[in-house]
């Protein structure tokens, strides 16, 4: 029986156990640049499988949060190799998760103070969150009023993601790329009706609105090799005021595209994000998903997340229905998770207040088993 703790191969990455650390935002890197904290943080953590950093923005465009982190300025790229070289020595895999926000952002973050960027010019009923530079004090406020982008951007995007994800492999050290295509956020934007209102040739059709996450896919696999890249995706998440229409076609469609490209993984968020699995008044397949996309002839690592706890993550990886299972809040508080979930231990129980901002509290302090 296979079980969380047997190695995997997933492309390109050779992966210790089945246990993946989800992408967790936690705004502790001032000026976009990931400090030392950090490496600790993560290093921390490197007994996981496979270690996805936080969403990391792609450029200064793609910046929808204050103080975290990008691939596209030296520093930045400095700050994330001190990461990466503690992760390796450590002995753990470690991949970034490219980010561009669109319309999930403020005036305040992007270049110049102009309008955020979305699919269409209909603003998010969504928060995000800034520091006041006076106080220290972070808080979430409602998101800015976006722009459209002009079809004549979109190449320019699409560079932008293949630019930051060899800035990630070849400077930063990285194992690999996690493509952000979830969560509402631009690509997920550009997919789904409830943010894409265009008729050019990116909006409309399921074909069309799907184009833009395709097109950055091939680019960034083109870029870093696809054994080196993962994607992740939320069908249903209602997570910064998405929706679509019909998202059982529409993702079928994608994975069927998907599976020729050979990439390392698909990193599907089941339900709500960091809520329920069952989303009222959207229904979701999720084995047909994976079903069109194996039957299309992928073969990347099936990764699933929400909820998941000790005996449900070990059912879904014996039963096949998965090939890894990725833990979010409760690597927050839980440095040492694999070896709890080995030993069948409780988790620490995490503080919510200190999710987002600050410094060592609530980030690098919580004990392990040893240290309890």
């Amino acid at each position: 029986m296979t079980t969380l703790f047997d190695p995997l191969d997933a492309g390109d990455l050779h992966l210790a156990n089945r246990i993946a650390m989800a992408p967790l935002t936690r705004n502790r890197a001032p000026d976009a640049v990931p400090r030392d904290i950090t490496a600790t943080y993560y290093t921390q953590r490197a007994s996981a499988g496979l270690l996805i950093t936080e969403a990391t923005a792609i450029s200064h465009q793609g910046q929808g949060y204050a103080d975290v982190p990008g691939l596209y300025g030296t520093e930045q790229l400095d700050g994330w190799k001190r990461v990466t070289s503690a992760v390796h020595a450590a002995g753990g895999k470690i991949v970034t998760q490219l980010w561009h926000v669109g319309r999930i952002s403020h005036n305040d973050l992007q270049p110049e103070g102009g309008a955020p960027v979305a699919p269409s010019a209909v603003q998010a009923k969504s928060k995000t969150y800034l520091i006041d530079r006076t106080t220290g004090q972070g808080s979430f406020v409602p998101t800015s009023a976006p722009r459209a982008l002009d079809a004549g951007e979109l190449p320019g995007i699409v560079h932008a993601y293949a630019a930051a994800a060899r800035n990630a492999v070849e400077t930063a050290g990285f194992d690999g790329v996690e493509i952000h295509g979830a969560n509402g956020y631009l690509l997920d934007q550009f997919l789904k009706t409830g943010a894409n209102q265009r008729t050019d040739d990116y909006g409309g059709s399921i074909e069309n609105r799907a184009r833009l996450m395709l097109e950055v896919t091939r680019a960034v696999a083109d870029a870093v090799g696809p054994g080196r890249v993962g994607i992740r995706l939320s069908p249903v998440t209602p997570a910064n005021d998405i929706v679509d229409d019909d998202p059982q076609p529409l993702f079928d469609y994608l994975a069927r595209q998907l599976a020729p490209l050979g990439l390392a993984y698909i990193h599907v968020i089941e339900g709500a994000t960091g809520g329920p699995r069952d989303v009222e008044g959207r229904p979701f397949d999720y084995a047909a998903f994976k079903a069109a996309y194996r039957n299309a002839g992928g073969k990347g690592a099936w990764m699933v997340n929400n909820g998941y706890d000790a005996a449900t993550a070990q059912e879904a990886v014996a039963s096949g229905r998965a090939d890894m299972v990725a833990f979010g809040r409760a690597f927050i508080s839980t440095p040492d998770l694999v070896e709890r979930l080995r030993r069948g231990a409780d988790f620490n129980a995490w503080d919510s207040k200190t999710f987002y901002g600050g410094g060592e509290k609530g980030y690098t302090d919580y004990p392990t088993l040893a240290e309890i």
